[in-house]
């Protein structure tokens, strides 16, 4: 099939861009045809998306007419960013314009079979009208959802768009219900797609775990509970905490002096998914203290390098991840939010204090066997987004 991908911020940098990465890379080996478009910042060498460097079909950002950094789905990235909910009228129009007529000049020289388009959110409503005869499969990576409630103004026009597509991939069981009931769309046509594991590189081989090394790795976020690992840091002073990942603005550069400050922190900035597997093996306890996640694959990557895992108990984690990650798996009540990525400041220092009993309890914990992850490899999840796509064009309505 011929297929045109869509992602309206950078690839590789977040779930999703990771997510669009593998997509392309299995089919690719599957033999299909394939085109990408995604947000780029303007002068930024151009990198390879699925170890593809044909096909690539960027949209440029900070650069006339889009100005202005690449929005981002999440409200803090971890590159230069725009928030969606402070873009102005004519930003917004300028972001619709560029987009509308970038992707239709890809469909009409392209010629699609499947149009494979990421998040629920501005550039998905587009396509429909762009592409009236074509299959459109919407992959939902939570953060659709998010921004519905950061950013209302929108909504509305997100889900009027939307809801004309074929298909909608969810990465959880409980995003379906919802899914369906904020666009107005049939259950039916909502299929649950959990993401991939690149076992050809988060495996056991070469494990060389160092006693009281954690490892995170994820943005620079107060909404990802970096500031309340860090302060239990102080309380663990045999342990050593290595972080990987960055980020941008006034959170990030606070952490980063911070962590600087700590002798028992290495912050070790972005790393490539290899470079980061390479950090698993080194780790004893892997922590994702995070108050917001769709369903964090991360923590099936780390487990598969052979750590334990203390991250909060999630609602994805609790219900999806729990019963894969068994006992190497340690959660952490949340504490009482105030917003959908936002505690309670009073509610802190005791999720701290749960978060440190958690990794103590954790660090020189009996070794156990890695869980089964065979059918999280991204082979069996891409056959079953292959399928999707052969369903769809199977259909009466298309040719």
């Amino acid at each position: 099939m011929r297929v045109l991908h869509l992602l309206s911020q950078k690839p590789g940098n977040t779930g999703s861009g990771m997510i669009l990465h593998a997509l392309v890379e299995e089919a690719r080996r599957c033999g299909h045809v394939q085109r990408t478009v995604f947000g780029w910042p303007e002068g930024d060498p151009l990198c390879k998306v699925g170890g593809m460097s044909e096909g690539l079909s960027p949209v440029s950002f900070e650069t006339s007419p889009l100005d202005f950094p690449i929005p981002g789905m999440s409200d803090v990235m971890p590159y230069s960013s725009s928030v969606w909910s402070r873009l102005d009228e004519q930003q917004l129009e300028r972001y619709r314009k560029v987009f509308h007529e970038h992707i239709a000049r890809q469909v009409e020289d392209f010629q699609p079979d499947i149009i494979h388009s990421h998040h629920l959110w501005l550039m998905s409503s587009l396509l429909r009208a762009l592409a009236p005869d074509t299959p459109i499969i919407l992959h939902c990576h939570a953060t659709g959802l998010r921004q519905r409630e950061l950013c209302p103004s929108l909504a509305e026009e997100v889900a009027l768009g939307c809801r004309l597509a074929d298909h909608i991939l969810v990465p959880l069981e409980d995003h379906m219900a919802r899914v369906s009931r904020d666009l107005d769309f049939p259950m039916e046509k909502i299929s649950l797609l959990r993401p991939g594991l690149r076992e050809d590189l988060f495996h056991l081989n070469k494990r060389r775990a160092k006693h009281g090394r954690l490892l995170y790795a994820g943005k620079l976020s107060k909404s990802k509970g970096l500031p309340q690992l860090l302060d239990a840091m102080r309380q663990l002073p045999d342990a050593h905490l290595v972080v990987a990942g960055s980020g941008s603005g006034e959170e990030a550069a606070e952490l980063k002096v911070r962590m600087e400050q700590m002798p028992q922190v290495h912050w070790r900035g972005p790393l490539t998914q290899g470079e980061l597997a390479d950090e698993m093996r080194e780790a004893e306890v892997f922590v994702l203290p995070s108050f917001y996640e769709g369903l964090p694959l991360v923590l099936l990557e780390a487990a598969a390098c052979g750590c334990r895992i203390v991250s909060t108990a999630l609602e994805g984690v609790r219900k999806t991840l729990a019963p894969v990650l068994g006992s190497k798996l340690e959660l952490v009540e949340p504490p009482a939010m105030c917003g959908i990525d936002t505690p309670e400041t009073d509610a802190l220092p005791a999720f701290t204090r749960r978060l440190e009993d958690s990794i103590r309890s954790s660090l020189g914990a009996e070794s156990t066997d890695p869980p089964d992850l065979s059918s999280w490899s991204w082979p069996s999840v891409f056959a079953r987004v292959e399928r999707t796509w052969e369903l769809e064009r199977k259909k009466n309505r298309f040719p």
